[in-house]
């Protein structure tokens, strides 16, 4: 089993000085595993963010002011809970969309004027195939343990500018949330 140090071995320097917002109006679903982990490791290294959840039709991590996640450091543009941040931020660039009428997941990769990560993928297969396999295991276990209400209302919301990069079948257990 990965730890959760092991989740992030895939970050790329690209991230680091891209000047594209990612983690604005981003809100990635947090499921009760998820929520306790990043709790936890705000305790252990002392981050005093108080009530850093949102709890409508599902849950994410609070905005701040500027509409950015509150996990966002904006001077060091870099999560402050990155070990251990939301599976869809991790999965980045990559995302999905789950067709219940065929009965599986497809994966999509954003395009690169919205995700420079991307492109630099897309030029590189080795790099998207690696990090399509870390993406592909947290988004799995992601719609696993999301709540039927909070996985319908995520699926609602739309992803601009992507293109799909495959597909896969999809456990009837989540298909059955949906």
């Amino acid at each position: 089993m990965q730890t959760e140090g092991e989740r992030q071995k895939n970050f790329f320097d690209v991230c680091g000085t891209c000047k594209i917002n990612c983690c604005w109006d981003a809100r990635p679903p947090i499921t009760l595993r998820r929520k306790e982990i990043i709790e936890e490791y705000l305790k252990k290294h002392k981050i005093p963010i108080e009530n850093p959840f949102v709890h409508t039709e599902y849950t994410f991590p609070r905005e701040n002011v500027d509409g950015y996640c509150i996990f966002y450091d904006k001077a060091t543009r870099k999560c402050i809970v990155h070990p251990v941040k939301p599976e869809t931020c991790v999965a980045g660039p990559v995302t999905f969309d789950i067709n219940k009428q065929t009965g599986k997941i497809e994966w999509y990769l954003k395009m690169e004027k919205i995700c420079p990560l991307a492109g630099v993928m897309y030029k590189e297969k080795n790099l998207l195939v690696k990090h399509f396999e870390a993406a592909r295991k947290e988004i799995l276990r992601l719609v696993k343990e999301l709540p039927p209400e909070a996985l319908k209302t995520i699926l609602k919301r739309e992803e601009p500018e992507t293109f799909k990069i495959g597909e896969e079948e999809i456990e009837s257990e989540v298909l059955n949330k949906i």
